[in-house]
Formats: C-alpha cells, sequence, structure tokens
C-alpha cells in the first residue's frame, strides 16, 4: 500500500519530492548538484528528527491488515449467534507461525464506504459477543486467543444501547479473566475506552510505539471537558496514554518497535515486528499451567493502579 503522508507529515513529503526532482533533473541533464542534493539531504534528515521527535498521542494511523501479514490460514467467523454479526470486529480461526489460535480484532475502514460498513471500529454488542462466542471456543479446543485492539470506543448509539453493551462489556472483562487458555493483546492504534477494554484482559499486553491506550478517547474526553472536539489532542497529551507513559504505569508489558514516522509508512516492517512478538509471547505464556496462569492474570490486573491512603484523624471521645 503506498503511503499516504498524515496533515502534520506533509513538509517532510515535501522535501522528498523535491529531493527526488533534483536527483532526476541531475541524472536526466547529465548536470553536477551533489552539493544541492547534500544540503537538501541534511534538511529533510533535520526535519524528519524535529517532526517525529515531536510526535503527540494523537497523530496516529490506523491499521488492520496485520491478519494477512503475521498469520496464515485466516478464517473468519460470524455472528454472535445472538443478533447479528458485527462487521467493525472481525474473529475467526488463524495460524501465528505453527502455532492454531483464535483471532480477535476490531475492523476500521479507509474510506467513507468502508468505515460506514465497519462502523468506524466502534463495536455493538453483538461483537463483544461474537467474540466471546469464540474465546469460549478456543477453551474448549485449548487454543490460544490473540486479540488486536484498535477502536475509538465501542458505538453508544440508541441500538447499543438497547442491546446492553455496558452489559456485553462487563461479561467479557469477567470472561476472561477466567478465560484458561493464554490470551495476548496488543494494541495496534486506537485503545480506547470500554470498546478497547472489552477484548483487553490478557496475560501479555503490548502496544505499538505510537499506538494509545486509554480509558476514554481524546475526542470524548474534549466534547466532556471543553465541550469542543477540537482539542482532542491536547486532551490526548493530559490523559497520559502513550505507549512509554503506560509502560512506566505498568499498564502494557510491552511496546513494539515502529519504523521511524509510525506503522503508516511501512507495514510490512511494523508487522514483522508485531508478528514477532506475538509467538515470543505466546510461547512464553503457554508453557505456564492453567491454574498458575488464571492466578497470574489475576494478580496482574489486581496491582494496577496507584492508590494512597491519608491518614485517618480520630475524634476525641466527647467529655
Amino acid at each position: 500500500m503506498d503511503w499516504q503522508p498524515l496533515d502534520f507529515e506533509k513538509p517532510i513529503f515535501e522535501l522528498e519530492r523535491r529531493l527526488q526532482d533534483l536527483k532526476n533533473h541531475s541524472n536526466a541533464h547529465d548536470v553536477d548538484l551533489d552539493s544541492a542534493v547534500k544540503a537538501l539531504e541534511g534538511k529533510l534528515r533535520e526535519t524528519r528528527r524535529e517532526i517525529y521527535g515531536k510526535l503527540t498521542a494523537w497523530q496516529r494511523p490506523f491499521a488492520m491488515d496485520y491478519i494477512e501479514r503475521c498469520f496464515t490460514n485466516w478464517i473468519e467467523l460470524h455472528g454472535d449467534r445472538r443478533f447479528a454479526d458485527d462487521r467493525a470486529m472481525p474473529c475467526g480461526l488463524a495460524t501465528l507461525g505453527t502455532q492454531r489460535c483464535v483471532v480477535i480484532t476490531h475492523q476500521k475502514g479507509r474510506n467513507t464506504k468502508e468505515n460506514v460498513m465497519r462502523n468506524f471500529g466502534c463495536a455493538h454488542p453483538e461483537g463483544y459477543r461474537k467474540a466471546l462466542r469464540l474465546m469460549r471456543l478456543a477453551e474448549k479446543f485449548r487454543v490460544p486467543v490473540i486479540s488486536l485492539i484498535d477502536t475509538p470506543g465501542a458505538f453508544p448509539g440508541i441500538g447499543s444501547e438497547e442491546r446492553h453493551i455496558s452489559e456485553a462489556i462487563a461479561v467479557n472483562l469477567f470472561e476472561m479473566m477466567r478465560l484458561r487458555v493464554p490470551i495476548v493483546a496488543a494494541v495496534i492504534g486506537e485503545g480506547g475506552s470500554g470498546g478497547a477494554l472489552g477484548i483487553g484482559v490478557a496475560d501479555h499486553v503490548m502496544i505499538l510505539e505510537n499506538a494509545y491506550y486509554s480509558v476514554i478517547s481524546p475526542e470524548a474526553c474534549s466534547a466532556i471537558l471543553w465541550r469542543d472536539r477540537r482539542h482532542a489532542a491536547e486532551a490526548a497529551e493530559a490523559l497520559k496514554l502513550t505507549a512509554q507513559d503506560l509502560l512506566k504505569l505498568e499498564v502494557v508489558d510491552q511496546i513494539i518497535s515502529e519504523p521511524v514516522g509510525g506503522a503508516h509508512r511501512d507495514y510490512d516492517s511494523v508487522a514483522v515486528n508485531l508478528g514477532a512478538a506475538l509467538r515470543r509471547a505466546l510461547e512464553e505464556i503457554s508453557k505456564i499451567p492453567a491454574d498458575e496462569l488464571l492466578e497470574k492474570r489475576y494478580r496482574k490486573f489486581r496491582r494496577l493502579g496507584i492508590f494512597s491512603e491519608s491518614k485517618t484523624v480520630t475524634a476525641s471521645p466527647r467529655s
């Protein structure tokens, strides 16, 4: 897939275009432009360093082609056996290396038509119930579960509420905590709100270098605090939701490196990194007996968060 520059990358894109034009002109007319080429290459390096060194949590491309690149023998399974099939959450069977597994993921679109079909990656209750159906299938056949998270949040529409989106996510949290097979989760883009948490209870949680994971999406936070979504970038910074912040807070266990500039510039490269990390994590977790695995998973989530208790002042007895 051709790289499409994001808004903040346009200065880099323009410099790269000018550099290529200069090289083409030099070759076509046999003109020595080495000094000009070197000067422009230096400016390009400096511009890349300046822009990519200041990436914010909001400047994040999305990607869902990891199944194609990291897995083989993908077979999508449809429907929650209760209401419908949710196109925002494709789930199925696949092979990672030599290991057969169940893969659950969110899917966004790359154009308006596809985004409407995928509901912009925001799943309905039936998506989470379908995911749970497949996770129970994984437990039955003793194969691991891999969760690829990329959503701004679960769909908050009327139909979603009528079909009990909160209950669907809560049931997933409960059931994933006691699922007797290894679970590995990877945040590959947006990890927003309960929509992400609904498939995020895992023995090992990893995140791409420029992805985010948060209790609320930056858009929703901006809309609540400022009553305007234009402050989403500000909200993203304040929420401490970057991979580096999350690793320090021990919300995630591992950061997966991306190419310079982000995953959208080289999907094949980042897919290699993600696939290797998934295989290593799965290999390590699969060695742990089921009872011990459940205990470790329970303790992992129990210790999340930092709490402080103020000293209780005891009132003196009345005379």
